[in-house]
């Protein structure tokens, strides 16, 4: 997906206010009719909301949806309201107090396509979402160029951090895996 500049502003933009509005109290805006009236933020697509801290790249928050079944603009702000209850911080939530501290970005992902086999992905540009029997995860190709893993390694890890099986569960007969693209938007300071 090809985006111009002034729709990722607009997806920026929205991903903010979003989280400013839970942060507030209120309850999750739904897409406005002249957002769902452009073609662009209107097509089906998946994404994903990450939240870091500006100074350590920390990771505050990071939540999406695979599935391009809503248009865009819905997908983006209920991935924002999710962010902050993404599982990982329960314990430590975002305020409105550290949103000055945080930066954002936003991954629009391509449709999800089988794989060939399961090493048969370019980690520095794909994603990737493994099924095996019925859990399932998925890494943004960001991960692979912060991290320096290999496939082998994504995959293990995938199985242990986020899908709660056996470094190895990747190979079991039966496992599928899918990649995708993403187009991220950012990232820059959550206050501009």
């Amino acid at each position: 997906m090809n985006l111009p500049a002034t729709h990722q502003r607009v997806l920026l933009d929205a991903a903010r206010d979003t989280i400013r509005r839970v942060l507030r109290g209120e309850a999750t805006p739904g897409p406005t009719p002249g957002e769902l009236s452009d073609p662009v933020l209107a097509q089906p697509a998946g994404c994903f909301v990450t939240l870091h801290r500006l100074e350590s790249h920390a990771l505050r928050g990071c939540v999406g949806r695979l599935e391009a079944v809503q248009p865009l603009i819905a997908t983006l702000r209920g991935c924002a309201a999710g962010v902050l209850r993404d599982p990982r911080f329960t314990d430590e939530p975002v305020t409105s107090d550290e949103l000055p501290a945080l930066q954002i970005d936003v991954s629009v992902l391509s449709p999800l396509r089988p794989a060939a086999g399961p090493l048969a992905f370019d980690p520095l540009v794909e994603g990737i979402y493994l099924t095996v029997a019925e859990r399932s995860g998925c890494f943004l190709p960001q991960v692979a160029r912060e991290t320096g893993w290999s496939r082998e390694q994504l995959l293990a890890r995938l199985c242990v951090e986020k899908m709660g099986l056996p470094a190895d569960a990747w190979k079991l007969p039966g496992a599928r895996l899918e990649v995708f693209t993403t187009l991220v938007v950012g990232p820059e300071p959550f206050e501009r």
